[in-house]
């Protein structure tokens, strides 16, 4: 990102993340500020990355180029309403906070260039994919430079139309808790067929890793790589019989279709 000033608002764990994904990808650690109340984050953010810290937004935001707002949803008009008189038009905001829209950050900070992401918890780990929407405010530059933060800790993903947002919440912000089901749910079984409870969860937790990066390194389908695991009459397709016909592809639908609606719904909630 050269010499680009960010300044994270709020040091927890997301924020931590992206601060280390930075400095993983050769990010200066002088081009990096954070703020936030509590000192024992920020000691730990000095500690690990050597960026500066501070504990007044007001100044941890002066001269700098991008303002990543890290801070939690219930929070964020305090927040942005504190900063309002510090910000500059000039200044890119980057909200990874659920629920608040770019109207209300807007409305609360006084600036138009925003960009409004939904990464998830994998982001935690290098490993987590981003829904990205950008106001028209926002210049190709900015783009570039949002598109470079949320790559340190994954897949980048942009958006037309800011209401896809909770479409990307259902999908990917709430997916990888679908995920976690399903190895429980095969641990459990595994169980129950006389595999000790170890033995179970490892085989579980590793098979979902090698699909996984199977379905990400393959230029196949999904589909198609289960097609290719399914022969005729054989164990899988049993197996996979049976979910479809306790209804498996619409149970899923309807899971996500209702985490879309209570996102579309907080998001209500939080930006009036």
């Amino acid at each position: 990102m050269g010499n680009t000033q960010i300044t994270f608002i709020g040091a927890g764990n997301m924020a931590a993340s992206l601060i280390g994904g930075l400095c993983k990808q050769g990010v200066n650690a002088e081009c990096i500020r954070a703020s936030d109340p509590g000192l024992g984050a920020l000691e730990a953010l000095q500690n690990s990355y050597a960026i500066r810290t501070f504990s007044d937004n007001g100044l941890a935001i002066k001269g700098t180029d991008v303002i990543v707002l890290a801070v939690k949803p219930q929070v964020m008009r305090h927040v942005c309403e504190q900063l309002a008189p510090s910000i500059t038009q000039q200044q890119l905001v980057i909200s990874i906070a659920a629920g608040i829209n770019c109207d209300s950050l807007s409305r609360w900070l006084g600036v138009n260039a925003i960009v409004r992401c939904m990464p998830n918890t994998p982001a935690l780990i290098q490993q987590g994919v981003s829904g990205l929407y950008a106001t028209k405010y926002v210049s190709a530059q900015q783009r570039e430079q949002a598109q470079q933060l949320l790559s340190a800790v994954g897949l980048a993903v942009w958006l037309d139309q800011e209401q896809q947002i909770d479409a990307v919440t259902a999908v990917s912000g709430s997916g990888p808790a679908y995920f976690f089901l399903l190895i429980e749910a095969m641990t459990a079984a595994g169980i129950k067929l006389g595999l000790p409870a170890e033995t179970a969860a490892q085989l579980a937790k590793y098979t979902a890793q090698g699909a996984s990066t199977m379905a990400c390194q393959s230029t196949l389908e999904a589909a198609q790589l289960r097609q290719q695991v399914t022969s005729p009459n054989g164990t899988t397709e049993a197996a996979i019989g049976t979910f479809q016909n306790g209804g498996f592809a619409e149970l899923v639908e309807a899971a996500v279709r209702s985490a879309a609606s209570r996102s579309a719904e907080l998001a209500q909630q939080l930006s009036e």
